[in-house]
């Protein structure tokens, strides 16, 4: 599956990073050969899903590549690195769109690469601008900046920090499930605040230092707007964090696990006690 960074790089590689484990990082380097071996040398992408997604992208892989990095890091192997750079050079020319907006999903010819159809995904609508592909855009390029040190990945970056920064401002801080949709229904998704918040804050450690302000602000409206109106602190319910969204079009208004873990992960980032864990 596409998504073994997200899943290995928080259990085992994260383990042994703090530990030092080596079955740990053998189960991370088995992680990252699996997604690498996802990778399709005509479209220079990472296949999305399974079954008859052949040529398919989405821009959530942004923060899968983060386990090649490390892989090449460990392995002293670049292999990891040029397919992970492949991936985000092949996100940053179809995926995202000049005003810093993206599109979710990029559907190739398997065969050539050529880019056949841009599918509406979980936003509203082919075209439209669902908040959370935009967040695990903003946070992933961030991400590749920090382990290549790529300027085009920072400026990336920031082009789509800016489109969110302006989408989220519209409604105080807690962003609609697509920036492009009608004005009603109004559905909010959480989760792309919190890994926009997180995003934002990365993305504070390599600007210059007078650009900063913007980010950790923006970072900071977001997180205060969610833990007033969309956060239940009782120890008793499962969830904190409210008005997540699965998709525009299919369950709103419920709690998603990631929406607790990017708030921690944010917090835990401005109280200075954050581990690097991508």
């Amino acid at each position: 599956h596409h998504d073994v960074g997200f899943l290995w790089l928080h259990t085992a590689v994260a383990n042994y990073r703090l530990t030092g484990n080596p079955e740990s990082k053998t189960r991370g380097l088995k992680a990252a050969s699996i997604l690498a071996g996802r990778y399709n040398p005509r479209g220079r992408f990472i296949r999305a899903w399974n079954h008859d997604c052949i040529g398919w992208m989405i821009v959530d892989c942004m923060m899968n590549i983060p386990l090649l990095y490390w892989a090449s890091g460990e392995t002293k192997d670049p292999r990891f690195t040029w397919i992970a750079k492949d991936h985000a050079d092949t996100t940053m020319r179809v995926t995202v769109r000049p005003d810093g907006s993206c599109h979710h999903i990029v559907v190739f010819d398997p065969e050539t690469g050529e880019v056949l159809d841009t599918p509406t995904g979980q936003g509203y609508a082919p075209g439209s601008s669902w908040s959370r592909g935009q967040s695990w855009a903003l946070y992933g390029f961030g991400l590749s900046y920090r382990h290549t040190r790529d300027e085009e990945y920072l400026t990336t970056a920031k082009r789509v920090a800016h489109y969110f920064i302006a989408g989220a401002a519209m409604t105080d801080y807690v962003p609609l499930v697509d920036f492009r949709a009608p004005a009603e229904p109004v559905l909010y998704d959480t989760t792309a605040g919190m890994i926009a918040a997180c995003g934002l804050l990365e993305l504070a450690e390599f600007v210059p230092e007078f650009e900063r302000p913007l980010y950790v602000t923006a970072a900071l409206k977001m997180l205060r707007a969610t833990v007033e109106k969309h956060c239940d602190f009782n120890p008793e319910t499962d969830a904190i964090t409210h008005w997540g969204s699965e998709r525009y079009h299919g369950k709103v208004n419920l709690p998603i696990i990631y929406g607790d873990y990017f708030l921690i992960e944010a917090v835990l980032r401005l109280r200075g006690r954050a581990f690097h864990i991508w």
